[in-house]
């Protein structure tokens, strides 16, 4: 029980601070600039392309820096060439537009890369053992992802609170025509943070693309959950994001490793209710539903507390 307990607590934090690391992007993107990105989780999927690209013509430490740039530059160019064009015809628009954008992604990816899973691996100077627990290895490349989600989330928490940079562009959402009259271009700061937004998806796709299955329908895996994570936390809520990931992924993880139902600890039902459909679910075993977990908090999140765990508005 303790070596299940020690282990789904390490895979849940490393899962946690993963989906941080997609979700706070798209975070800092809908708080300055108030749009719900849809084609987010694709801009994941480009960074696991690319990273895996440069990776097998560079080698992994080239891919993992010019990897986000290029697909921050792609960002910023749908922004700017994109969703500025769009965004005086109101939030529908904009969501069509990035929906639109995440299938028109997903079908050159697989048009370029293919349908399969591509053979992206880890660096070698990351394949050992970090430490083991209970006879079991667990490995340095799972501690570096956790290190590099970490310094990310310190890196933009204090970048946005204590720098002059992420005073204005806090400033640019809530007054724009101040920040313009200041002598700052507020349409070249929303760019930019589109752009960078972009890019810390790409981030976790180039880090995760080792570990995980990197292939042309994983942003469609991934995305949804992205959406849970920014309202659970609270929408625009880069702390929020942050505790909602990590609790996530500690549900997530956590329920996988229960194969406990509600037959095994009561016992079956009676003869009269073995034939129906009650039966099916008294047999369902915690592990069955770990999936749709993040999708019941999120209900619960919208019944009990609608502006999410750390955030300040409803709408």
């Amino acid at each position: 029980m303790l070596e299940l307990i020690v282990i789904s607590t390490l895979n849940g934090v490393l899962y946690g601070m993963l989906l941080f690391l997609m979700a706070s992007g798209l975070t800092v993107i809908f708080s300055m600039l108030g749009v719900l990105n849809f084609a987010h989780a694709s801009f994941y999927m480009l960074g696991a392309f690319f990273g895996f690209q440069i990776s097998h013509w560079f080698g992994f430490w080239p891919a993992l820096l010019i990897a986000p740039l290029l697909a921050g530059a792609i960002g910023a160019a749908v922004e700017r060439f994109g969703l500025r064009r769009v965004h005086k015809n109101g939030h529908v628009a904009e969501l069509l537009f990035t929906f639109g954008l995440a299938f028109a992604i997903e079908e050159i990816v697989g048009i370029i890369w293919g349908k399969v899973p591509v053979d992206y691996r880890q660096p070698d100077i990351l394949d050992f053992p970090a430490f083991t627990i209970f006879s079991t290895n667990y490995p340095a490349y799972k501690m570096f992802m956790l290190a590099v989600s970490v310094v990310i989330f310190i890196g933009l928490l204090l970048a946005l609170k204590k720098t002059r940079i992420g005073l204005i562009v806090q400033a640019a959402l809530t007054h724009p025509h101040m920040v313009g009259h200041l002598g700052h271009n507020v349409e070249r700061i929303f760019m930019l943070v589109f752009g960078v937004g972009t890019a810390l998806a790409a981030v976790a796709g180039v880090i995760a693309g080792p570990s995980l299955v990197t292939q042309s329908n994983m942003a469609a895996l991934l995305g949804p959950i992205l959406f849970v994570v920014v309202v659970v936390g609270g929408l625009g809520s880069l702390s929020g994001a942050f505790l909602a990931s990590l609790l996530i992924g500690l549900l997530q993880t956590f329920a996988v490793s229960i194969n406990a139902s509600p037959a095994s600890l009561f016992g079956p039902l009676g003869p009269d209710l073995a034939t129906t459909w009650l039966n099916d679910i008294w047999n369902v075993t915690v592990a069955q539903i770990a999936p749709i977990m993040p999708y019941l908090l999120l209900v619960l999140i919208l019944i009990f507390r609608p502006m999410g765990l750390l955030g300040t508005r409803e709408t």
